[in-house]
């Protein structure tokens, strides 16, 4: 549940520039978190050399993929009802090969490829390399699966096409898989154990985007506090690491401060980050440089000891206290989002009163809300009963949103008659003639476009707000743009 899920994304397909020498047609949905929009880019990069555009047409698509997610029920009976139509239009087009990809793949791949018989291909997050093979599988008539983990693989040398960019904004992966197990999530089962991306493929392609025009980069992992670098390979292997390569490590402090110090003027965000990994030093580093900007995203799935204990959660929620009193006391602008289950096996009302009070203490400035559902290979749903009926958790769910409504109101009209920096992404969607931008703390800013345009930094007097958005109006250009 780690991950920030946009609803307004799922499904999206990708779409690119073409090049004039393919001559074949790929069309790629993806559902779920920033990570699986990540790996669709690198996806595409790879088919690209292997002949294939991409098209957002499906009835011309030679190569259909769908990119899924694990993480709730709701986005893989979603994909299976996408499957279904894809094979309908299979039948008139019995050339169109379809292959899911990403974090369902290991868990259904004997379903889909044999049981049902709907996909002809199943291809895990690690294996996105051997895809010119495994599409050669297909062409020769056999149906093709490689679901391995990798130990080491982080895509670090393929450089990602940007899907349906605003050319503005982009994601940089660093991490893959995640070693937290967290009883609720399938993270580790489906993308394997934690590794890092070498930081100087990192810093490269932070700079590649700055010189395409990009201005603002977010470094994305299941949990990029952990991030660490030492030669590569497996985090839980660093213990056996040599004393030259502990020495010469690089954690995720030292690579907030690299990307920062590379581009000065490019805007850094990061996510997702876990209580019990992140450290002082992150948030010393983000008060040093003023380009990272001031927001963190810091799940914490339960207010209550009781049940942070039964999701595996290493930390207490008097450690997430003094986490949040020490970063607003470094970072006293800092906006703190959060993620929160609802209803998890054995929740009790003491237990969703602790939650509703640590709501109050933190009042954070955004949320991620979700009821549990259990998600078939976790520890929980082997071990644990889904106990809490669905009326209460649709209860509870509702009290938590309608308090996160009320502090998100309360932290987005602290903005109000201040002037803050605004990087311009695109028009507003209500008005054609208001850009929409994000401040430092990720609130979304509108107001009328004048003379400016998209890319631009900006600053902008906040005048009025909504729960959620400020309006305000540009005053001039920042020192930034």
């Amino acid at each position: 549940m780690e991950k920030i899920i946009d609803e307004s994304l799922q499904g999206s397909a990708l779409a690119l520039g073409k090049k004039n020498s393919n001559s074949k047609k790929l069309y790629i949905e993806s559902y779920g978190c920033q990570m699986n929009f990540s790996d669709s880019e690198i996806v595409a990069s790879i088919l690209a050399n292997e002949g294939f555009d991409t098209t957002q047409n499906l009835i011309e698509a030679d190569l259909v993929l769908v990119n899924t997610c694990s993480i709730r029920e709701k986005a893989e009976l979603t994909v299976r009802k996408r499957l279904e139509k894809f094979n309908a239009i299979k039948r008139d087009r019995p050339h169109m090969k379809v292959g899911v990809l990403g974090c369902m793949a290991e868990r259904l791949k004997h379903q889909f490829l044999e049981e049902e018989k709907i996909v002809d291909m199943v291809v895990g997050p690690d294996a996105y390399k051997d895809l010119p093979n495994l599409i050669q599988e297909i062409d020769e008539g056999r149906n093709a699966v490689n679901v391995i983990l990798s130990k080491d693989e982080t895509y670090g040398d393929i450089a990602p096409v940007r899907l349906n960019t605003n050319g503005v904004t982009a994601y940089v992966s660093i991490t893959r898989g995640c070693d937290n197990m967290c009883t609720f999530c399938v993270v580790p089962f489906t993308r394997g154990r934690e590794r890092s991306r070498d930081p100087q493929s990192i810093i490269d392609e932070v700079n590649d985007l700055w010189n395409k025009g990009f201005k603002e980069i977010t470094l994305l992992g299941q949990n990029v506090d952990s991030y660490l670098w030492y030669g590569g390979g497996l985090k839980k292997d660093f213990s056996k690491a040599t004393d030259m390569e502990k020495a010469t490590a690089v954690n995720f402090s030292q690579l907030l401060e690299r990307t920062a110090l590379a581009q000065p003027k490019m805007r850094i965000r990061f996510s997702t980050s876990n209580p019990q990994d992140m450290t002082l030093d992150v948030i010393h580093t983000m008060a040093k440089y003023k380009n990272i900007c001031n927001a963190i995203h810091l799940p914490v799935q339960s207010g209550s000891n009781r049940i942070l204990k039964e999701m595996n959660r290493l930390h207490t929620r008097e450690e997430y206290f003094e986490l949040i009193d020490n970063a607003r006391k470094i970072l006293p602008d800092c906006s703190i989002s959060q993620d929160m289950i609802i209803g998890f096996p054995t929740e009790t009302e003491e237990d969703h009163k602790d939650t509703m009070s640590l709501m109050e203490y933190v009042k954070y400035d955004f949320g991620y809300m979700f009821t549990y559902s259990e998600r078939p290979g976790t520890m929980a749903e082997r071990k644990m009963e889904d106990d809490v009926p669905e009326e209460t958790k649709k209860r509870r769910l509702s009290e938590v949103i309608a308090l996160q409504r009320q502090h998100c109101q309360e932290r987005t009209q602290r903005h109000l008659g201040k002037v803050q920096e605004i990087l311009i992404e695109s028009t507003s969607k209500k008005s054609d003639q208001h850009f929409m931008g994000r401040n430092s703390q990720n609130t979304v800013a509108v107001f009328p476009r004048e003379n400016y345009k998209v890319g631009d930094f900006v600053m902008v007097r906040m005048d009025e707000c909504t729960s959620a958005t400020l309006i305000g109006e540009a005053v001039g250009y920042s020192e930034n743009n």
